[in-house]
Order: structure tokens, then sequence, then C-alpha cells
């Protein structure tokens, strides 16, 4: 029977299905952390004490890259380069979501609409980031090899989620409520379908790797294709409503360490 636990059971099983996978998570997660320092140096005048809670931020996503190269280099493996049709990040960015690199790569201050956009992009990647993890913790949490990784990935991803909510609400409250809420939408809107076209090529590449016949390749596509047509519909949802978190203040220390993790 095809199930989520013995699809990534499969994938965790090959060398080279985990190879892709670790390597793809590790690429975003590395680009994210270059993208949140780059923020968190370009922050207003007027927004500084927002800094310290973006470069945590930052300094979470890149360990979990060293923690997915870790995971690789713990089986002997080292990493792939990322097909471009894998690339989340990238994908994001060509669709105008988000703040553009060339935008972050000046030494400009941004203002508070960039920083809103930065929010609402957050807000909508993390919701999928927490998802995504809490969906592998429940498989994998006890697992020799991943468990610990999984559980700490997911712990710093619910923390990100919280951070989102409780930032675009206080500007919110500052008089941007229709500004945040427009943004959100577009970047809902953009990411779920992003994510459709990276879920069917990841699985694509990961079907050739592992040998799939093609009614499992066509049975995992057609569940791809009716999830995104549930958040068109009405799951995109879930990715705009803000609401006052039970982790208040979850960005507000150092990031955690990673014992046993480069």
């Amino acid at each position: 029977m095809l199930s989520a636990k013995s699809l990534f059971q499969e994938i965790l099983d090959n060398d080279e299905s985990f190879r892709l996978f670790c390597s793809i998570a590790a690429s975003g997660e590395s680009q994210g952390g270059w993208e949140n320092g780059r923020i968190a140096a370009l922050v207003p005048p007027g927004e500084r004490a927002l800094a310290p809670k973006i470069t945590r931020h930052g300094a979470d996503e890149d360990k979990h890259g060293r923690i997915f190269h870790a995971l690789l280099t713990k089986r002997g493996l080292t990493p792939v380069p990322v097909p471009p049709e894998t690339d989340y990040t990238m994908l994001l960015e060509r669709r105008g979501i988000g703040l553009a690199h060339d935008k972050l790569r000046r030494d400009e201050p941004l203002t508070v609409r960039d920083l809103i956009v930065y929010l609402a992009h957050s807000r909508v990647t993390e919701q999928r980031a927490a998802e995504q993890m809490r969906l592998l913790r429940g498989l994998f949490a006890g697992h020799p090899h991943i468990g610990k990784a999984v559980r700490m990935i997911s712990d710093d991803e619910d923390n990100h989620l919280a951070y989102t909510h409780e930032e675009l609400l206080r500007f919110a409250a500052a008089g941007h409520g229709r500004l945040i809420q427009r943004t959100l939408r577009e970047c809902a809107l953009a990411e779920i379908a992003v994510h459709r076209d990276v879920s069917l090529a990841v699985m694509a590449r990961m079907g050739r790797i592992l040998g799939w016949p093609k009614a499992k390749s066509a049975l995992l596509a057609a569940g791809i294709h009716a999830v995104y047509a549930y958040e068109r519909l009405a799951g995109w949802h879930r990715m705009v409503s803000l609401t006052p978190p039970a982790r208040r203040n979850a960005l507000g220390g150092p990031a955690a360490p990673a014992p046993g993790y480069a």
C-alpha cells in the first residue's frame, strides 16, 4: 500500500534518492540563511529591534543546511547539484515573491514595506515548512539516524512560523493591514503553484532513481495535482490567516545549538 511513510522510507533507504533529497533541502535552507542575513543587515533604523530576530532566523536556516550536509556525510555521501526545476527558492523569486536578490545585494536600507513583504513571504513558506516537518516528525521522530535532526528542525520551523504571525500582527496594528493581507494572498497563490511544480519535479527524479513503475508515478502525480486543486480552491486560506501565536517572542534569543552537527 502506498503511504507517506512507505514513500519516505523508500527515499531514505536508497543512497542516491537520499542524496538528492538532502541536497535539495540543504540548498534551500542555506539560501534562506543568506537572505535573512542580508535582510537583518539592511533593516531600517526605525525597526532595528527586529534585526536580532531576523538574524536568529537566518542562523537557524544555516544550521538546518549544515544538518542536512551532516546527514549525507554520516552515510559517506556528498551533495549533488540541485536541478533547477526543484529549486523552490529560486522559482519563488522568479515569480516576484519575497525580496529580490538584487535588492538584497545592495547596501541600501530596506523600507517598512520591504519588511512586510519579507515577513509575508516567510509566513507563507514557513507554513509549508512547518507542516512538512510535522509530517516527518510524526513518521520518523524515533528513527535512529534522522530522528534527532527531524525533531530539531521541526521545532525551529514552528518557532519561525510563530515569529511571522507575531510580527505581521504588530505591523497590522500599526496600520498596514491591507498591505499585509494583499501580500499574503499573492504569496500564497504563487507558493502553492511552485510547490506543485517542485513536487512533481522531485517525484519524477525520485521515480527515475528508484525505478518506480509508471502506474506508481502517475498515482503520485495525480495526488500532487489533487492537493494543488484543493489548495487553489480553499486550502491557501490557512497560509494567510494571522493569529496570536502560543509561542511568544519565539526568536527572541540566540539560535539553539545543534550538538553532533557541524
